[in-house]
């Protein structure tokens, strides 16, 4: 008579069972109190990151779990990891530290545009105002009251040359900031090329 197959896998299970509980790992770690603890279900999570090591049913070790890196290791590395990136970005990037060069001097002729753009914007912002400003005169030299719409276009003129001062002082500290950090790259392909 034949067996139902659920009754045969059931059978063959029970029997492997047996000698595969043989073959378990034994965990090996070291407590709070500094007892070295031998355990076959692992390792507790409060001591995973001191390190432990997983021993076959010989007592053999078969793997090394090393401890966690402390905060600083952990930042050394990233740091490491971070360094080397930007070594590889500049490599990429420039083949000699002249190509470094040129680039600043189109970064800064870029920003130098930049200025000359806002500052010719400024002078045609005086103009429209010392213009904007002889109406008023005028019309104040007549008697008459300064027209709402000119004292509106006249503030809104001066907004216009607080924003373009602003702009100016930002494209001028831009411009220190890529001189330093041309500088830097420069400095560090130089070491990178002469290794």
């Amino acid at each position: 008579m034949l067996k139902p197959p659920a009754f045969r896998y059931g059978l063959l299970l029970g029997l492997l069972l047996p000698a595969l509980s043989g073959a378990t790992e034994l965990y090996r770690y070291v407590n709070d109190k500094g007892v070295t603890v031998l355990d076959r279900q692992g390792v507790p999570p409060e001591y995973v990151g001191k390190g432990y090591e997983v021993l076959n049913e010989h007592g053999r070790v078969v793997r090394k779990v090393p401890p966690a890196p402390s905060r600083e290791e952990m930042q050394r590395q990233l740091d490491e990891k971070a360094r080397a990136s930007s070594d590889a970005q500049l490599l990429r990037l420039y083949t000699s530290v002249e190509d470094v060069d040129r680039a600043l001097e189109r970064k800064l002729a870029e920003l130098d545009s930049l200025i000359g753009v806002a500052r010719g914007n400024q002078q045609s912002l005086h103009a429209q105002q010392a213009n904007l400003q002889s109406q008023a005169a005028e019309s104040e030299r007549a008697g008459r009251e300064v027209p709402a719409p000119l004292v509106t276009q006249i503030d809104s003129l001066r907004e216009q040359q607080k924003r373009l001062d602003q702009d100016i002082a930002r494209y001028t500290k831009d411009r220190d900031a890529a001189k330093a950090s041309y500088a830097a790259d420069r400095a560090r392909l130089a070491e990178l090329l002469a290794r």
